[in-house]
């Protein structure tokens, strides 16, 4: 060996030191899951609490309008104006999803607002209004939409 080369040693980290960094990862990433899940758990409370215990408000009846004005626009004769869990229904969403007769009777909080004021405003300028579940994750009923409509009559 000459002066010039220097057999300097591979340093290399222990098994000790990965498994210790392979567990704060893995540390890292449950409090990451868990932060996630907790905002998640937040926004479901704070849409039961609007669904259940506020009002339709201008802001969302102007959603609304724009919604119905754009499907319109699009040649669309209905436009979902409103979705929610089928478990909001107090029959777990079983009347809208085998679409029997009384649906309407299931709806609680602002679904049943919405319908009050269907009947109200929308029914008597020739307005429907349909509920169907439109989505079923690992197979059960999940959330329901409302759909405003203005198909032509049948003739």
């Amino acid at each position: 060996m000459t002066s010039t080369q220097t057999s300097a040693p591979h340093s290399m980290a222990s098994a000790e030191e990965l498994r210790k960094r392979a567990l704060e990862l893995q540390i890292a990433e449950m409090e990451r899951d868990e932060r996630i899940k907790a905002r998640e758990a937040e926004k479901h409370a704070e849409f039961v609490e609007d669904f259940f215990r506020k009002h339709i408000d201008e802001k969302e009846r102007a959603m609304i309008k724009r919604l119905v004005m754009k499907a319109a626009a699009d040649g669309k004769y209905e436009a979902m104006i409103y979705s929610f869990p089928s478990s909001f229904c107090d029959d777990g969403g079983r009347a809208i999803n085998n679409n029997l007769p009384g649906w309407q009777k299931t709806l609680q909080g602002k679904a049943k607002e919405l319908l009050d004021m269907f009947e109200q405003l929308a029914k008597p300028q020739g307005y429907g209004l349909k509920a169907m579940i439109i989505n079923f994750p690992e197979g059960i009923p999940g959330d329901v939409g409302l759909f405003l409509t203005w198909e032509p009559p049948v003739k």
